[in-house]
């Protein structure tokens, strides 16, 4: 049997979650939680094979738990899940110590799959995801400029391109409006833009809305 812990911060999501993996034979739901600080503080008590992660957790985002889990519970798998493209997120979570990546708009065959998969010691990527990976393989010199941002950057340049304001922003990431002020000013820096609307193309022009 593959016990599952589900960490999404959507009530809704995670009872569907629940609800579909169950109805599979070989598949459990060992625990659900709503945040990465939330998974951290029950991994260690847990019975689980694989953790089934969103990447877009309010605080302490899927990505920097990431290291964490698999520091605190090696022997447990992770599939990270995210609503974005999978093309611009692959290599960072992969190199974050994820065994699996896949989409929400995936169908639960998929998911099934995957799980089953990550869960005999297996990696598992989409076709899309797997050409992104290839082809920084090809070119291990080259370096995009999404790669150089921190995970905190990324997300806070998701959630501008999406028309969040800055209170919403830092109240989603657990910081202040000012520390917004800081990731929103090196991500400018780092990407050669000038203001949200030239972060808003961007992250369109790059899949990540």
């Amino acid at each position: 049997m593959i016990r599952v812990l589900i960490v999404d911060d959507h009530a809704i999501v995670r009872a569907g979650l629940r609800r579909l993996l169950n109805e599979s034979s070989d598949i459990e739901v060992a625990g659900e939680v709503g945040s990465a600080e939330e998974a951290l503080e029950a991994l260690p008590g847990l019975e689980a094979d694989v953790i089934l992660l969103d990447l877009a957790l309010p605080g302490m985002s899927g990505l920097e738990a990431l290291p964490l889990l698999r520091r605190m519970r090696p022997d447990v798998r992770v599939l990270a899940l995210s609503m974005y493209s999978e093309e611009q997120y692959a290599l960072r979570v992969f190199q974050a110590g994820a065994d699996g990546f896949i989409s929400k708009g995936s169908v639960i065959e998929e998911l099934l799959v995957a799980l089953r998969r990550v869960a005999a010691g297996r990696k598992y990527v989409s076709s899309a995801a797997a050409e992104r990976l290839a082809e920084h393989l090809q070119q291990p010199s080259a370096t995009s400029t999404i790669d150089l941002l921190s995970p905190r950057e990324l997300e806070t340049l998701r959630l501008i391109a999406g028309g969040k304001p800055a209170r919403e922003i830092a109240a989603h990431m657990g910081v202040s409006t000012k520390t917004v002020g800081t990731f929103r000013y090196r991500l400018l820096a780092k990407l050669k833009l000038k203001n949200n609307v030239e972060i808003a193309h961007f992250a369109a022009e790059h899949g990540l809305l």
